[in-house]
């Protein structure tokens, strides 16, 4: 489900839950204790990494539609815990995005300080709205901050999911690489920003992520509540079955 990857002082999370790396709510929990584990261990800096050609296919869908309410909401809340262990990790986080990165694999990537892309015509995007859910404060506020108001109100409002050349345009990622290179460059990224005087680039890096830290004011019970309602409203099932049957499909 992940493997664990230390080059140096850095650590690679591999996501490793073939065929798509979709995010099970035991695959959420896995993450969120090796980012614990990490800064327990004192570690540098963190890669998230995928397999060649797929990062995550972003939610287990067919595994959160067979949930309870109960078990649906304990999911959700995982995600939120997984996105605010990245979000105030005190160690620099770089996401390699190895190959297709729709929606959850997306939003993993906005928490992150650094995004690199395999090229070519993998995919990326908050597709939310496409399946029925709207964006939380929280996830918009993420996206904002990494692709600024503008790009941020197209790409959630529409759900688009783009290609890695207009993802690096409007800046939802910062480079590209050949998809056998993704790891090894986003390893060197980490390498390079850690020959800077520590102290002085993890208090600037705080200082850059106060907005993201801040947003996760707004997860709160009745959130959560509200994403559960959503969830089982006739609108959403409906979407997320037909995208389910496209799925078994493909």
């Amino acid at each position: 489900m992940l493997q664990l990857h230390d080059h140096g002082p850095i650590r690679e999370l591999r996501l490793d839950r073939p065929p798509v790396n979709a995010l099970s709510p035991d695959l959420l929990r896995a993450l969120r204790a090796q980012l614990v584990q990490a800064k327990a261990d004192a570690v540098a800096a963190v890669v998230l990494s995928g397999a060649p050609g797929r990062f995550s296919g972003g939610l287990d869908v067919p595994a959160f539609l067979a949930l309870s309410p109960d078990q649906l909401r304990e999911a959700w809340v995982a995600l939120f815990d997984l996105l605010h262990e990245l979000a105030h990790a005190p160690m620099p986080v770089v996401a390699a995005l190895t190959g297709h990165s729709p929606a959850g694999g997306t939003v993993l990537s906005l928490y992150a300080d650094h995004r690199i892309m395999a090229e070519g015509k993998y995919l990326v995007g908050l597709n939310e709205v496409q399946v029925g859910l709207s964006v939380p404060q929280v996830l918009y506020t993420a996206l904002a901050h990494i692709v600024g108001t503008r790009q941020a109100h197209r790409l959630a409002m529409t759900g688009l999911l783009i290609d890695a050349a207009e993802a690096h345009r409007v800046g939802l990622v910062d480079e590209l690489v050949p998809v056998d290179n993704v790891i090894s460059s986003a390893i060197a990224w980490a390498e390079d920003l850690l020959k800077r005087p520590r102290n002085a680039m993890l208090k600037t890096r705080q200082l850059a992520r106060q907005d993201l830290q801040a947003a996760f004011a707004s997860v709160t019970p009745t959130l959560i509540d509200d994403v559960v309602q959503t969830w089982y409203s006739e609108e959403t099932q409906a979407t997320l079955k037909q995208l389910v049957s496209r799925l078994k499909k493909a």
